[in-house]
């Protein structure tokens, strides 16, 4: 099995019965904030997109890029499809030109032609992804590879019943915008910039350990920033709580867990993977390349400008009403949301930077009075500032998520009175009826659900599944004194009361266990 490096979490898989092209991302996503590093604009992408099958693994930006797949990707290829709640990623692909569906039913082995099988896990809750995540298992002649790219699967179980994996593919890095946007001291900022870094090397570890695949290859991240606004959030720094470490912090990170069976992939390198090992040839040295990383990132820079500046140019719609709009596209769903709106519980505002930098107009999403109107000087949730040309173009398009798309962009900064609420991000990456009946069912099962059976936690006795998103906490809970982690997302728990210590809600049913 050959594996192509193409990107971030892109790979193209070659074997005799036929190639596969993951997740091709090129072009700027999230209002021109994110690119792909090490830049892969310059690969011949003719030829990697003459392929016989395609796997977009879900619908953030980073990894679906309509533009790319509409002018690269062969419309001869079969799209290998998560079986997801919504048809919104086929009806994207039908409309970029692609016809050959293969609808793999979650979590069973399809076999393809000349004896290559694959296998789609999909994550189908309103936090995974936008509406939906995936990991795709391809064998070949003996030689298994798992992509888990962005995915959070609470085990890799299903993958490890069905032979030892030879190549284990899985993000490391962050691909969020906390904590950088919110509007703390720097000291705390760090600090929880720090702790994020260290759950996320803890995850990957353990994904790492429950599957223990011959090789393990770093991907999904990081992203690089080259508008100069946001250079600043790129790992050159000499930050400790910058989030989004690259390869070869990866390589050395691991080496202290005692990890030695890691493989970079560069754009254009590529990984000869066997059942007895692997070869791998770079377009250049990983070392000498990580090494001159701040020049690689400025080299960029120049060469994107004009790019970044033609997307800002398009953002702008003075004719828009921005409140009208935002009435328009929100109100009725507010009208429709029982969970969400419970849990969200309060008012969000949004302060909305005018053309010339000063003037400011103050917008209210009223959860509990459903309606959007403006700001009345009330104490509000979450208050987001962001620029109005921004808001406007999101009203332009109609865009029904502004998680995949604002959120992401880091292009505003945040405050919050209280936890993390995770019922504002689940509300605005949700905002068409589709997205929103799911995730209200979603919640609503979600809710009613009763987790029966208990585990011996340290001195505590826990419910099994985390109410997050119901990680086997048997393998990724930690207690330390009366608080309980869950590594999956690092979620925290106060054990004496149950409470969520990360967000509202989710209280976990646990007691100390009885003195002998």
């Amino acid at each position: 099995m050959r594996v192509t490096g193409t990107g971030h979490a892109s790979m193209r898989i070659d074997t005799a019965a036929g190639s596969i092209l993951c997740d091709p991302w090129v072009n700027p996503a999230y209002f021109a904030s994110w690119f792909p590093f090490p830049d892969n604009s310059l690969l011949d992408w003719e030829t990697l997109g003459r392929v016989d099958y395609l796997y977009v693994s879900h619908l953030h930006r980073d990894h679906f890029d309509a533009k790319h797949l509409r002018e690269f990707v062969s419309k001869d290829a079969t799209v290998l499809l998560p079986e997801f709640p919504t048809s919104e990623m086929e009806d994207e692909l039908r409309a970029l030109g692609f016809t050959k569906f293969l609808r793999a039913p979650n979590e069973q082995v399809v076999e393809l032609d000349g004896g290559l099988k694959i296998m789609i896990q999909a994550l189908t809750s309103p936090t995974d992804g936008p509406i939906g995540d995936s990991s795709l298992w391809v064998e070949y002649d003996g030689v298994r590879l798992l992509n888990q790219n962005d995915a959070r699967p609470t085990d890799l179980t299903v993958f490890a019943e069905l032979g030892h994996v030879h190549a284990h593919l899985l993000q490391f890095s962050g691909a969020i915008w906390y904590p950088m946007v919110y509007e703390l001291p720097q000291a705390a900022k760090t600090a929880f910039g720090k702790q994020k870094r260290e759950r996320q090397f803890d995850r990957t570890w353990r994904y790492i350990d429950d599957l223990k695949a011959d090789h393990v290859f770093p991907i999904a991240g990081p992203p690089c920033f080259l508008d100069d606004v946001l250079w600043q959030f790129n790992d050159i720094h000499g930050d400790e709580g910058n989030i989004f470490p690259d390869q070869s912090v990866f390589l050395s990170e691991y080496a202290k867990v005692g990890g030695t069976n890691g493989i970079v992939l560069l754009p254009g390198s590529v990984a000869e993977v066997t059942t007895s090992g692997a070869t791998t040839t770079h377009p250049q040295p990983v070392e000498e390349f990580f090494a001159n990383k701040t020049a690689h990132l400025e080299e960029m820079r120049e060469r994107k400008r004009g790019v970044i500046e033609a997307e800002k140019a398009s953002w702008r719609h003075p004719e828009i009403d921005v409140l009208a709009g935002m009435k328009r596209r929100i109100e009725p769903l507010l009208d429709e949301s029982i969970y969400l709106a419970k849990g969200v519980g309060g008012p969000v505002r949004f302060d909305l930077v005018g053309y010339d930098g000063a003037e400011v107009e103050s917008i209210v999403v009223d959860f509990p009075g459903k309606q959007v109107r403006p700001y009345a000087d009330e104490k509000v949730r979450y208050r987001f500032r962001t620029e109005r040309a921004l808001i406007e173009h999101l009203l332009h398009i109609d865009e029904v998520d502004w998680v995949n798309s604002l959120f992401l962009s880091c292009r505003f900064s945040a405050a919050r009175i209280g936890q993390y609420n995770e019922f504002v991000y689940a509300f605005f990456k949700c905002l068409s009826t589709e997205r929103l009946q799911y995730a209200e069912g979603w919640y609503d099962e979600h809710e009613r659900a009763v987790d029966a059976e208990d585990v011996t936690l340290g001195d505590w006795v826990v419910q099994r599944r985390c109410p997050h998103l119901k990680a086997d906490l048997t393998r990724f809970g930690i207690v330390e004194g009366d608080q309980l982690t869950c590594q999956l997302h690092g979620w925290k728990f106060d054990l004496p009361s149950g409470r969520c210590l990360t967000s509202v809600g989710h209280k976990i049913r646990a007691a100390r266990t009885p003195t002998p």
